[in-house]
């Protein structure tokens, strides 16, 4: 059992929760994930770690209620446990100083963002962060972001907080401002495909993660296949994180829309 010892609610459906799992914290680095299960019965649920503690032995998750399972780890408060926190889980990202790194995060995908950012920064590069959302209730960790990035660029779609428009917008603004050496964009798939295309035109190298298709976890069953430079992967094992010029992003989206009647 992983006790909770703090929660903090972004919206009505996405939350913060800081849990305990020592082991955890002291072993993982930015881009792990682990598996949550809500109860006995629950779900296996695949989280990405946005921050840990190792001295508490702490790790926090940020988790949005979409689903049955979502909801039930959504509904728990302070005191309570979740029943099974397995991990650290997938590729760590793999950081270096390159020079100008452009971390750009949709909605949920900005806490995934976090522990890069960090990383990123921790390693000595010039970071720029660009928070993306359609409103600005859901503009999730800026703080946090700001406090290990050089800049800090808010764009939402409605246009009340920040710039208004797009991430790409934000994106294409900083690449024609400065040298870029490496973009790394994590969010909705059809985000990430067009901060894919648009780095593409400019020829820099670009990161993405694809945790959102995840549902197992261990490769097992197969939901999180992609296609990745002309091969199929699974994001669970051999991901999340890939070169986001090499991913069918039009496979995935489809594949990520195929259950869309269920719930109708």
């Amino acid at each position: 059992m992983n006790k909770i010892v703090a929660k903090r609610h972004f919206s009505e459906n996405v939350v913060e929760l800081v849990v305990e799992a020592p082991l955890i914290a002291r072993a993982r680095r930015a881009g792990h994930f682990v598996i949550v299960r809500a109860d006995e019965h629950g779900e296996r649920v695949p989280l990405t770690i946005a921050d840990a503690d190792s001295e508490a032995g702490t790790i926090t998750l940020v988790v949005q209620a979409v689903g049955e399972s979502t909801r039930k780890i959504c509904a728990k408060g302070i005191g309570d446990c979740l029943h099974d926190v397995v991990g650290p889980l997938g590729q760590a990202t793999h950081i270096e100083r390159v020079g100008t790194v452009v971390c750009c995060g949709g909605g949920v995908g900005v806490a995934p963002l976090l522990p890069i950012v960090k990383a990123m920064k921790a390693a000595g590069n010039r970071v720029v962060s660009i928070l993306a959302g359609r409103t600005k209730e859901l503009i999730i960790l800026e703080e946090e972001i700001r406090q290990s990035s050089d800049e800090t660029i808010i764009m939402t779609d409605d246009g009340s907080y920040g710039r208004k428009g797009l991430v790409t917008d934000g994106l294409e603004a900083v690449i024609k401002a400065e040298n870029v050496n490496l973009v790394v964009a994590i969010g909705p798939a059809v985000m990430m495909k067009f901060t894919s295309l648009l780095t593409k035109k400019y020829e820099i190298s670009t990161v993405c993660s694809l945790n959102t298709i995840m549902v197992d976890g261990t490769g097992m069953c197969g939901a999180c296949r992609v296609t990745v430079g002309g091969r199929t992967r699974f994001v669970c094992v051999d991901g999340p994180e890939f070169n986001a010029h090499e991913v069918d992003f039009d496979e995935m989206i489809m594949r990520l829309h195929a259950y869309d009647n269920e719930n109708k």
